[in-house]
């Protein structure tokens, strides 16, 4: 699945102007494969996305739920890339 501003924006959840990287959180039915390629956020830039952000990626479709730690590594008016970042799982056992 593509993209859909209209349906999600990754969200800002800390920082800001002169504090150092940004903490974004993101949630969709998109695996995080999907959400960290080149392109994948076409707005990442107008919504304040920087090169070393943090953007918590989680995928709300999976079972159990799945993420990724990801940062910016690179962010343009027209393009934002996430690293592969470090994968989170959730798991419930009770």
């Amino acid at each position: 699945m593509a993209y859909d501003a209209t349906v999600a924006q990754p969200v800002m959840i800390a920082g800001g102007v002169g504090l150092g990287p940004r903490i974004w959180t993101y949630s969709s039915a998109d695996a995080v494969t999907l959400v960290r390629v080149a392109g994948y956020f076409t707005d990442g830039w107008s919504l304040g996305m920087r090169k070393n952000d943090i953007v918590l990626v989680l995928d709300n479709d999976a079972s159990p739920i799945t993420g990724s730690w990801c940062w910016v590594s690179a962010a343009s008016s027209t393009s934002v890339d996430l690293s592969d970042g470090v994968t989170i799982t959730g798991t419930n056992t009770d």
